[in-house]
């Protein structure tokens, strides 16, 4: 991030709502997100596609333990817990060589099948898993950096306990969650969540764009949807 004032990118709008029949659809959404996840069924569902699991079930089970574990947590213990967590089971590659692909976007369960997972596969299952947790979505974005050290594109999940806030950024490269304004090594370019895509502005990074015209974001939902996970719009 360049210095001086905080990049406006890392900031949120307070959102504002137009009826009750928005506020009734949101929260209906909320609802199908974080309806219980059947662990049983999603380990069955992997097993038809990848046969016996082995190693990859144990992290598929060590996730949803940590999940019942972290269920009643206040949320920054929710945060440290899932970003430990998968800091923890993947290792870092790239897609080239876990996908043989120069891009490819991958549910929590194919990262832990793999035991690998490229940045933007972290940030995914940090999300989603914070999501299954009871935290919503506008808390929450998936963030598009440049990670200047490393002179590339980067992503990372960051948290805004409030609209104004400055949001914690939980990352693969970092163990440590920190603030943003800690953070100078990125530089944000755009975030999405399930509300939509934000772009670094003046204005906060106000929503500019609809997620679902994200077509690897939608993509991610359908797999998990198909794997046995109730995701609704994210």
């Amino acid at each position: 991030m360049p210095r001086g004032p905080r990049s406006p990118g890392w900031q949120t709008p307070r959102l504002r709502f137009g009826g009750w029949l928005l506020i009734a659809f949101l929260l209906a959404g909320l609802n199908s997100v974080q309806a219980d996840w059947d662990f049983a069924q999603i380990l069955q569902i992997a097993e038809k596609r990848y046969g016996t699991l082995g190693p990859p079930r144990g992290r598929i089970e060590a996730w949803s333990q940590m999940l019942q574990s972290e269920r009643d947590a206040p949320e920054r213990e929710q945060l440290s817990a899932v970003n430990r967590f998968f800091n923890q089971q993947l290792n870092f590659q790239d897609d080239t060589r876990i996908w043989r692909q120069t891009d490819y976007w991958a549910t929590p369960v194919e990262a832990l099948i793999k035991g690998a997972a490229d940045c933007e596969d972290y940030a995914l299952a940090k999300y989603f898993s914070l999501r299954q947790l009871g935290i919503p979505s506008e808390k929450l974005r998936i963030t598009y950096v440049k990670a200047l050290a490393q002179n590339q594109a980067h992503m990372v999940l960051t948290f805004y306990s409030s609209p104004t806030a400055d949001p914690l950024v939980l990352d693969n490269l970092i163990g440590d969650i920190r603030p943003a304004s800690q953070r100078k090594d990125l530089l944000p370019v755009y975030a999405f969540n399930a509300e939509g895509l934000y772009l670094p502005g003046k204005n906060g990074g106000q929503r500019s764009s609809d997620s679902k015209k994200l077509s690897r974001w939608q993509d991610v939902l359908q797999k998990m949807q198909a794997e046995g996970f109730a995701v609704g719009e994210g």
